[in-house]
């Protein structure tokens, strides 16, 4: 099979590597569309994301949907064609965080593309069959892929509680952002903001479901006029974080999301008289269903969010952010050819 390897920071090559196979519980999966994240490119760019450090080879990616093409001796919940969209989290299954319904916190979890496992920037990867998710005909390839990231905005939602009649805030108009809109949308919230450094993002945030928009250097006044009873932070700013808190209601929730540095400051003052509770995100645990169902039922729109497609051999291109254009929301690699 092909594989898109990084063999350092800005540096793929397109090499030729054995077709992987499943072990007992596992299914192997043609990859027909891989997402491309911003960590992705990150990563890419700099070697580095978080704690994950660079590990010479490595392949990237870990936002996929494809076709079962093989089957473990002991699956039983697939078959040959079954398409699927893959969560690329396996995780150990027996640790105190698994067993009480937190996989994503195991300290034992092999995730795609988090070093030293591959992720799916190849034409064939393995996974539990338990982490292969069937997509109903309704739902195209681009869409089966992107449920990851729509998982992490459903998993924001859950954070923050967000309900009928809540006014939510989202700061950070990407792909998270837009998808957070979305879902806050379909839970029932009656007033959903979006801010951005962006204009043309805020334009695309209108049709994602943001009720009003405003530009990031706007933030305090906005938050302020909005009173957000969740704050969805999206962008990893601390300046967007800084704007947004002081408008957010007493008794509200705060739902971290965006990668930022490592340590902000936080005026506790404020937290504490207005009981503010502040959530990390850490990926996503028990979402895809809801995912597929969001966006098979169109509640949620997958396939508007894509706006770049490129081929397994231009993988350089598509992680390249010097190729972004402001209008370029998410990137995709088509596989099918």
């Amino acid at each position: 099979m092909r594989a898109a390897v990084m063999q350092g920071p800005g540096l793929l090559a397109l090499e030729e590597r054995n077709r992987p196979e499943p072990g007992p519980h596992e299914v192997l999966v043609r990859v027909t569309s891989l997402g491309i994240c911003g960590s992705d490119v990150s990563f890419f760019r700099h070697g580095k994301l978080g704690h994950s450090m660079f590990r010479a080879p490595v392949v990237l990616g870990h936002e996929p949907a494809g076709e079962v093409v093989a089957c473990g001796r002991a699956v039983t919940r697939h078959r040959p064609g079954q398409r699927v969209s893959v969560e690329p989290g396996v995780p150990c299954g027996t640790c105190g965080q698994c067993r009480t319904g937190h996989y994503n916190r195991c300290a034992d979890i092999r995730f795609l593309s988090d070093p030293p496992y591959d992720g799916a920037m190849q034409e064939y990867v393995v996974i539990h069959e338990a982490f292969a998710h069937p997509v109903p005909d309704s739902l195209s390839d681009d869409a089966a892929a992107l449920i990851e990231p729509l998982s992490v905005a459903v998993w924001a939602g859950r954070h923050g509680r967000v309900g009928a009649g809540d006014r939510v805030l989202i700061t950070g108009a990407g792909p998270i952002g837009l998808l957070s809109a979305q879902v806050a949308r379909a839970l029932g919230a009656t007033e959903i903001a979006v801010s951005d450094v962006n204009p043309a993002r805020l334009d695309t945030a209108k049709r994602f479901g943001a009720t009003t928009t405003f530009l990031a250097a706007d933030a305090l006044r906005a938050s302020a006029d909005v009173a957000p009873t969740v704050l969805i932070e999206c962008s990893g700013s601390p300046r967007a974080l800084a704007g947004a808190l002081p408008g957010t209601a007493a008794g509200g929730r705060v739902v971290l999301v965006g990668m930022g540095p490592e340590e902000v400051s936080l005026p506790l003052g404020l937290v504490q008289q207005r009981e503010l509770t502040i959530s990390g995100v850490f990926r996503y645990a028990n979402t895809w269903e809801t995912g597929i169902a969001l966006a098979s039922s169109g509640r949620v729109d997958l396939d508007g969010l894509v706006t770049d497609r490129f081929s397994l051999a231009d993988a350089g291109t598509a992680l390249n952010p010097d190729t972004a254009v402001t209008t370029s929301i998410k990137t995709v690699i088509d596989l099918r050819d």
